[in-house]
């Protein structure tokens, strides 16, 4: 799906400024092709978290096109998605941003082992549907640990 370059510039200038903090603000980009998921999660981690979401993609190539633009601080990324599977994504991602940690979400956390993960780039997976805190949690680990 493609996105005009302002657009997404202009999205992630009108983030909401961050609270009284350490430094500058920290940009997090996430990717499912589910827009209630996407609405939910970033609700929650906006609202929650304190943390600032930057953008959303649909879909691996969509995430290719925004991370490029928009130099995310860290990603969420759905494992199952049409056209391009997060597994497929995701070292690719990390090529282009590999200072950026990615976070799996999966319905299907199971299926992907601990090593899977971290040869593919993928520094935390957390399941779909469990405790929105675990991925609160790892948001702020990784980032303060960028």
């Amino acid at each position: 799906m493609g996105t005009n370059e302002g657009e997404v510039q202009r999205e992630r200038s009108l983030s909401p400024s961050p609270g009284a903090g350490e430094g500058m603000p920290k940009y997090i980009l996430i990717v499912d092709d589910h827009a209630q998921l996407r609405k939910l999660v970033r609700a929650y981690l906006e609202r929650e978290g304190g943390f600032l979401v930057c953008g959303e993609a649909v879909d691996g190539f969509d995430a290719l096109e925004k991370a490029q633009i928009l130099k995310p601080d860290l990603i969420v990324l759905d494992l199952s998605m049409p056209k391009m599977s997060g597994i497929e994504v995701a070292p690719r991602l990390k090529k282009m941003l590999p200072r950026t940690p990615i976070i799996m979400l999966t319905s299907y956390h199971t299926a992907l082992r601990n090593h899977d993960a971290i040869s593919l780039g993928i520094d935390a997976v957390i399941a779909k549907g469990g405790d929105m805190t675990l991925l609160a949690n790892s948001v702020q680990n990784l980032l303060q640990g960028a």
